[in-house]
């Protein structure tokens, strides 16, 4: 008997390896910055180390917004997105690009969601009989046991044409349908329009301008894959708060209870990022730090808390006025604007736009979150001694005058015709972020800009 023998060749093994791509992030002010991620690495992870590496106060305000300017298209990448995965959907011949910036309203809706869900839009079939408190509708949303309805009337651009019609719309868990019969919700009246697992709701940027658009609160649908305008479910409603409640309902439906675990998951810095920016480790010194005193002729530890914090405070008021006379030298380049502290403390705070305009001010808290207590302070247009203070509340933005008043060769500032006044701008902001006084509802949230 004869034996062969055979060689065999097994396959290599060969260790995973993480895909890495590098992508560009960009900010309101035009600057970028390059990354390299893996396949693992979330918008939470990019916009926790862009968090880090500029030193940002951290909460789940930033965002990382996907823009195509071409087509007028801007959607939020939700915290679970892989990076790789959103920038493989986009093809090869598109401009998108990627945008860090605040958004205030991306989980408002988990904190006061009546201001989200108008009555008068939502409806439960099966339990509540509009007694529902904030925590049971919002749980409406996110339990699949529960089926809640969004409807009302949209806009929809016809297929193939320039033209826009009006028709009643439901959104259900199984997708968005359309009324061929008024208002009526029958089966045999609902039409199907689209659903949520293939594609993500996008807003209009310039609807009006590239659309045609009838409002100015333009929304669609767009395919998570590569492809052209022929693919758009391309919709408007009349006002901010229909368009804000259509849109918020759609990425409940579609993400799910994940949006919740996002919201609820603090920022750690035992993450990704961290690991790749490691945050410097204090010393035993520092540790050990103490308030001191340098007034008299030798150094002595402050023992007294109290007596710690008047010093504290007496620093930072001194800070204050090193920094005015800093700005007002003649080699500063606003040297001509800031004669006295008062007029020039306010050009170090982030809420402070300078020179931008009436309009460039409403752009700016739009793009942060049309939510109330969001603002800036910007120079006025209309009186070169004077300031604007821009709000938002009840979805509109408001502009209020802040007049200088003389007295005594000093400078106030007033809201209120000079019945409250201050100092500087500072004192101003700072109050009315305690109480509202004549404003509408107390500054919360201050846009701001930072450059990458």
């Amino acid at each position: 008997m004869s034996l062969y023998t055979r060689r065999v060749t097994l396959p290599a093994i060969t260790p995973i390896v993480l895909q890495k791509r590098v992508i560009k992030v960009h900010s309101e002010d035009d600057t970028c910055r390059a990354l390299e991620v893996s396949s693992d690495v979330t918008a939470r992870d990019v916009c926790q180390l862009l968090i880090l590496k500029n030193q940002c106060t951290t909460d789940n305000s930033w965002t990382l917004f996907e823009q195509n300017p071409s087509i007028g298209l801007e959607r939020v990448i939700e915290d679970h997105e892989p990076m790789i995965d959103v920038q493989s959907s986009w093809g090869m011949e598109t401009n998108c690009r990627l945008c860090f910036r605040k958004n205030y309203a991306k989980y408002e809706f988990f904190r006061n969601p009546l201001h989200f869900f108008p009555e008068h839009m939502v409806s439960v079939s099966n339990v509540m009989n509009g007694n529902e408190s904030e925590s049971q509708l919002i749980q409406t949303f996110l339990s699949s046991s529960s089926y809640p309805e969004v409807h009302g009337y949209l806009h929809v651009k016809e297929q193939g044409k320039k033209s826009w019609k009006k028709l009643y719309y439901v959104l259900r868990r199984s997708g968005l349908y359309f009324s061929t019969k008024g208002t009526s919700k029958e089966p045999r009246h609902l039409q199907y329009f689209c659903d949520f697992s293939n594609n993500d709701p996008y807003m209009l940027v310039s609807g009006k301008k590239i659309y045609g658009a009838p409002t100015n609160y333009g929304f669609c649908l767009k395919p998570n894959k590569a492809g052209g305008t022929k693919d758009l479910k391309l919709l408007c409603a009349d006002d901010e708060q229909s368009r804000t409640c259509w849109v918020t309902a759609i990425r409940l439906f579609k993400h799910g209870i994940q949006l919740y675990q996002n919201y609820s998951r603090p920022y750690s810095n035992k993450s990704v990022c961290s690991a790749l920016t490691p945050s410097p480790k204090r010393s035993v010194s520092e540790n050990s730090l103490v308030a001191m005193d340098f007034s008299g002729h030798e150094g002595r530890v402050i023992e007294s808390s109290a007596e710690a914090l008047s010093v504290a405070v007496e620093e930072r008021l001194a800070w204050r006025r090193k920094s005015c006379l800093r700005l007002s030298s003649p080699n500063s380049p606003t040297g001509s604007q800031c004669l006295t502290p008062s007029t020039a403390i306010h050009m170090l705070q982030p809420w402070f736009h300078h020179k931008i305009s009436r309009e460039e001010a409403q752009n700016l808290i739009t793009q942060q979150g049309i939510i109330d207590g969001v603002f800036l302070l910007r120079d006025s247009q209309s009186n070169p001694n004077a300031f604007v203070l821009s709000l938002c509340h009840g979805q509109k933005i408001k502009h209020f005058q802040i007049i200088p008043l003389e007295e005594d060769g000093e400078i106030f500032y007033t809201l209120d015709d000079g019945n409250t006044r201050f100092a500087d701008l500072i004192q101003l902001v700072e109050f009315y972020q305690l109480n509202k006084g004549v404003l509408p509802c107390r500054l919360k949230h201050n846009c701001i800009k930072i450059a990458l």
